[in-house]
């Protein structure tokens, strides 16, 4: 048998401490991690914790009829947003003809998940007629601000900045009279042919629909915005070529708006991304991308606003109804991009951009009912499916132990330090992506550990394999890794592979198994690659292992293994007959 290079030996000698010391490590970033995060224990699903279970009722005032066609696109887009990548086990279908049904597990944010779901998102630029603080507040100040804006800039490729100018115009008084004849002049302007109208007209068919003056007037001379009860009526049968009235809080004030028909609407927009400005003050902010329709009707508006004065160089970013944002512009905003900024927080931002991104609902909804729903039943699930889980990994272990004895230990170890790592992602991943662990998220782990112990079983069989052709163990242990390696990562692809399609052709609780079962798919290879074969070339050099011991595991005569062939000297002197020789 020929014996390995010298450079290679040392090369596998020096191998297995650092790789064992990077596993090690991991575990250890990834348990501090864990412990710093104050999530110590996986996040459960609504079928094991509980949760919040949220009835919403459809209502048809966007002029969408409730049809099923309207309800399922309404539950395929409140599923995009509270359940993000599929795995935080929230549930979203449909109860009768007019019901949708949400379940939130226990862990989520219940609150911003009922915004999120029951919010529309309506999303529309409309140019600005008129602008004021509103309120008891405002009518005390004798020349209140026209523009009410934040610091929000359109497009960061351009100049024209919402907050270059701002601090240099103002607005006639607030008193009723002012108002009023504020209100008239710009609906006088607005009623005219001018650029922003036909931009209006073309944005909407119903753009040029005849506007009651005396009644838009009188509603925003009486609006005040600091009442919650008026704001929520605002936008009820608005359509987007109205002229409206809306309010918006900047900076803590309550600022109320004349607002001409929608140039450019939320569907438009292509994507949306919630950023941080750290160059700036403006904090977080929605950066929006729109399409190719969206960028021509946005550059056409804000290039025929900047012809305007102040407040009507503004326009304003209504959200169902709501004044985000009022920029203004100087000049034609190209490119197809803008921001929206004004105070928020890092979950309002994200959570705005996730609605603008994932669309608008083709139906409006109010809350029927909101439960709580006990885990009674999914503690005794859970119960049952931990002690199967621990039976299954109680007979695994009986069987290495009766087949392997000694190279089970082995196995045990790398079983736990696959059991450790599963854990730890485990709990990690609730906070960051909401992953819920769920009756088939444990039943995905529960089939983990076959698919781990196959892979133990390949390696130990192809070292037997080896020692079965007459090699001692250090030899048997390098030359049998590469075929099971390549053995081990075929198996792991084809489960991994089945893991993916089930994830992505499936929707609820089943994708929660095949996330699971993807998860140790992928720590299986690692924990192979990893611990279990430098493991396995460090024992090698153990003499209870490479003597053969009994009870090791690696016994030749218990193998059948052909005993070791080694060459044979020729014998010197002219007597020496020919003597033949085996060679492994």
């Amino acid at each position: 048998m020929a014996a390995p290079k010298k450079g290679r030996s040392a090369s596998a000698q020096s191998k297995p401490w650092r790789s064992l010391a990077l596993i090690l490590i991991a575990i250890v970033g990834l348990t501090g991690g864990m412990f710093l995060s104050g999530h110590t224990t996986p996040r459960l699903g609504i079928d094991l914790a509980g949760g919040t279970s949220i009835t919403l009722q459809a209502k048809a005032d966007q002029g969408s009829a409730i049809n099923k066609a309207n309800m399922d696109t309404a539950v395929e887009i409140m599923n995009r947003r509270v359940n993000g990548l599929g795995v935080s086990e929230a549930e979203v279908q449909t109860q009768g003809d007019r019901n949708i049904i949400v379940n939130i597990p226990k862990g989520i944010n219940s609150k911003e998940a009922r915004d999120q779901v029951g919010t529309t998102a309506k999303l529309y630029f409309r140019p600005v007629l008129a602008s004021e603080p509103s309120g008891p507040a405002a009518s005390a100040s004798p020349s209140p601000s026209a523009s009410g804006s934040p610091s929000a800039s359109p497009s960061p490729s351009t100049s024209a900045s919402a907050g270059e100018t701002a601090s240099s115009s103002t607005s006639p008084s607030a008193s009723a009279t002012s108002q009023g004849r504020a209100v008239t002049d710009a609906l006088k302007a607005d009623s005219t042919p001018s650029p922003s109208a036909s931009a209006s007209a073309s944005a909407s068919p119903s753009a040029s629909a005849p506007v009651d003056e005396a009644a838009l007037q009188a509603k925003y001379t009486s609006l005040d915005c600091t009442k919650e009860k008026q704001r929520s009526v605002l936008g009820e049968g608005v359509k987007p070529g109205d002229t409206t009235v809306a309010c918006g809080q900047i900076d803590g004030a309550w600022y109320k708006y004349l607002l001409g028909p929608a140039a450019v609407d939320g569907t438009e927009v292509d994507e949306a991304q919630a950023i941080f400005d750290t160059q700036g003050a403006a904090g977080w902010q929605v950066n929006m991308k729109f399409d190719s329709k969206g960028a021509k009707k946005f550059a056409d508006i804000t290039g025929q606003l900047a012809q305007n004065q102040q407040p009507q160089n503004q326009f304003g970013i209504v959200l169902d109804g709501e004044v985000v944002s009022s920029p203004y512009v100087s000049s034609s905003i190209a490119g197809g991009q803008a921001q929206i900024s004004g105070s928020f927080t890092q979950d309002e931002a994200q959570g705005l951009a996730n609605m603008l991104s994932y669309g608008a609902l083709p139906l409006s909804f109010e809350e029927s009912s909101v439960q709580t729903v006990t885990a009674a039943l999914g503690g005794d699930q859970l119960r049952a499916g931990l002690l199967a889980g621990a039976i299954g990994l109680g007979l695994v272990i009986v069987y290495l132990v009766a087949y392997y004895r000694g190279l089970s230990l082995i196995a045990i170890a790398s079983l736990l330090v696959s059991a450790a790592l599963t854990y730890v992602i485990m709990s990690l991943l609730g906070p960051t992506i909401h992953f819920a662990l769920n009756l088939p998220a444990v039943c995905g782990a529960i089939v983990a550990i076959g698919i781990t112990a196959d892979s133990f079983i390949v390696y130990f069989e192809r070292v037997r394999d080896e020692i079965r052709e007459g090699r001692s163990l250090r030899p048997a242990v390098e030359r049998a890794w590469p075929r099971a390696r390549r053995t081990i990562l075929v198996s792991d692809f084809v489960s991994f592979l089945a893991a993916a399609v089930l994830f992505l052709v499936t929707v609820g609780k089943v994708q929660g198994f095949a996330f699971t079962l993807g998860l140790t798919t992928v720590l299986d290879v690692v924990v192979v690659f990893f611990f279990t074969k430098p493991l396995m070339t460090l024992i090698a050099r153990r003499n209870f292992f490479a003597s053969g011991h009994k009870w090791s595991g690696l016994d030749p005569k218990s193998l059948g293994a052909k005993a070791p062939l080694r060459r044979t000297r020729r014998p010197s002197g002219p007597a020496a007959g020919p003597v033949e020789t085996k060679e492994a």
